[in-house]
């Protein structure tokens, strides 16, 4: 089992979802996060004055999957979260040691 961290742009969050629900990947966490990368950041004018703005809104999709789906999930995400400028974000791959669904006690395999 794999762990896949997408950081992706606010606003292509309903894209990688539908595309996700749509190959039959379900069953992820998103959290609100800034953070920068090479970019760091960018100006702002806001009523005639400049402001930098250092970290800038993000997603974090967080989702985990059997080791034969990482590939495919992984594509997922980039084909949907695209949008070829800078800024679009990155994937990270994990191993999981364990996984158990508090509900039933059901682990690893049969817990996704």
């Amino acid at each position: 089992m794999k762990k896949i961290e997408a950081i992706i742009k606010p606003f292509k969050l309903e894209d990688v979802k539908d595309a996700l629900s749509e190959a039959g990947i379900t069953g992820m966490t998103v959290s609100d996060v800034k953070g920068y990368g090479r970019q760091q950041g960018h100006s702002e004018l806001y009523r005639g004055a400049e402001y930098v703005v250092d970290f800038l809104p993000k997603i974090k999709l967080e989702l985990i999957v059997s080791d034969e789906d990482v590939d495919n999930t992984i594509a997922i995400i980039t084909e949907s979260a695209k949008t070829g400028k800078i800024g679009d974000g990155k994937i990270f791959v994990s191993t999981i040691e364990k996984v158990v669904r508090i509900r039933t006690g059901e682990e690893d395999e049969e817990a996704i």
